[in-house]
């Protein structure tokens, strides 16, 4: 790393990218988020590429993706300068989701019907008991 360049803190860290302190140490637990270096007393600094990450992380979030299909493809756009890689598994995430959810879909969509019609049946016999007392 050269010396050029301003390590952050947690907090400063925190305060650019708009996340919480407690956010940016689960991210570490889940292996979305590295710090640059440790000093022996434990503090954290961070170089520019976290608040990077810490902005893709909110982008694909903001795409509806999970922090686990977050965490298989967040390397990839900083392995891949042209971010490719990276936009090509999110689209397959999507496209996924997307059967998944028209699929849902249908399935409440028969559940709907199922209501409708259970609904006019259960009229249709409290007329009938009214009808019959």
């Amino acid at each position: 790393m050269s010396s050029s360049q301003a390590l952050l803190q947690i907090g400063e860290l925190a305060q650019r990218a708009g996340v919480s302190h407690r956010t940016i140490h689960y991210y570490e637990r889940m292996g979305l988020l590295r710090p640059a270096e440790r000093e022996g007393a434990g503090y954290r600094y961070y170089d520019g590429q976290a608040v990077q990450r810490l902005e893709k992380i909110a982008a694909l979030k903001s795409l509806g993706l999970s922090l686990e299909e977050i965490s298989q493809v967040i390397d990839l756009y900083f392995d891949d300068p042209s971010g490719i890689k990276g936009k090509e598994e999110v689209l397959k995430i999507l496209q996924t989701q997307l059967q998944a959810t028209r699929s849902k879909l249908g399935e409440m969509q028969a559940f709907e019907r199922d209501l409708v019609a259970n609904i006019a049946r259960m009229k249709t016999l409290i007329e009938v008991a009214r009808k019959q007392s």
